[in-house]
């Protein structure tokens, strides 16, 4: 093995935890029983990379090889790194008929004809996932593996999700995903996360979304329970329902896709009748508000399930869920009219 190999080899390790390693090698199917028992993954992690890369020329294993440990431990970790989601649009009328075979065709096809070096994974999941990693050359150097762009896509649905992409190769990978998907254009998705499971669950659709659980009705009598007045008790559960009822519809009910961030850039006038100087400035006001939280849908829907924020929930939060986003731009539409969130980034 040569050098980057090596090296794509020792990150991949080092970067899983000792207890997950004798998975994931098993998993790849690449060292002998022999070898996997000999492993002690009690040891410190540089002996324990040592041993691997040892076994791994001692098998006369090559980059491919390698490379495909590397896409085994990112598919099994899909929450590590930084995710960007994009949207397939103009989809045409035969974008329904293609498969896997065709989608590798085309998209090497225009990968290899564009770029000179490149190396170019494709390998589909379990869960129909296709996932796709890219080393980019140039013309004059080769392919580096030790900063892959990695993608992933289900067939047939708009959206596409991308992690380490260089702005220089953004060109080319847009216009291979468009060609090989028969569709017309593709567009910002204006989500981020560290989750890829959080991106898929939002967009997807997968997680639970239910208009008004029925679940509510008990709680709603064990609420009323609590006062020996039953005016009070109506009152306050009618309250707590209608709370409750806001903030299911905003963000769901049950369990919610593990979105951290949300960030809103204000681009807005002064619209206060007390100081003549800020209300005749021309120039906008120019701001970034983020929300952070470990759950970020959750901690929203809480704030309006207990009455720590007023209802009705704001459009600009319940786009979160409802437009599949995590990034706007609020701006004035013109004078005397409210701030909207806007659907194009800066």
């Amino acid at each position: 093995m040569d050098a980057q190999v090596r090296s794509v080899l020792r990150r991949v390790i080092q970067r899983i935890p000792n207890k997950n390693i004798e998975n994931l090698l098993k998993k790849w199917n690449c060292l002998s029983a022999d070898q996997l028992c000999a492993l002690d993954y009690t040891r410190p992690k540089w002996m324990i990379v040592e041993q691997v890369t040892s076994f791994c020329e001692e098998n006369r294993l090559n980059l491919k090889h390698i490379t495909n440990l590397e896409m085994i431990y990112h598919i099994e970790n899909p929450d590590k790194g930084v995710w960007h989601a994009c949207q397939l649009t103009e989809a045409q009328d035969d974008a329904v008929g293609v498969d896997l075979t065709q989608f590798k065709e085309q998209f090497k096809a225009h990968l290899h004809g564009v770029v000179r070096h490149i190396s170019i994974k494709i390998k589909k999941h379990e869960d129909e996932a296709i996932w796709i990693r890219i080393a980019w050359g140039d013309n004059f150097s080769k392919p580096n593996h030790l900063k892959p762009t990695y993608v992933v896509h289900h067939l047939h649905t708009s959206y596409v999700f991308i992690s380490n992409l260089m702005a220089k190769h953004k060109i080319f990978l847009c216009q291979a995903l468009v060609i090989a998907t028969k569709h017309g254009s593709i567009k910002d998705g204006h989500l981020s996360t560290r989750s890829l499971t959080a991106m898929r669950e939002l967009l997807l659709r997968r997680y639970q979304q239910v208009t008004y659980p029925a679940m509510f009705t008990v709680t709603k009598h064990l609420f009323a329970g609590l006062f020996t007045d039953p005016c009070i008790g109506k009152e306050h559960s009618e309250h707590e329902e209608m709370r409750y009822q806001m903030s299911c519809e905003a963000f769901g009910h049950g369990p919610t896709p593990k979105l951290e961030t949300a960030v809103y850039r204000l681009e807005t006038r002064y619209r206060g009748n007390g100081n003549h100087t800020l209300s005749d400035r021309e120039e906008f006001f120019r701001g970034v508000v983020r929300f952070s939280s470990s759950s970020l849908l959750d901690s929203l829907r809480h704030c309006v399930a207990s009455g720590m924020a007023e209802g009705p929930v704001t459009p600009l939060l319940s786009a979160i869920t409802q437009r599949g986003r995590n990034y706007f731009v609020i701006t004035d539409k013109g004078p005397g009219v409210s701030s909207q969130a806007s659907a194009q980034r800066a």
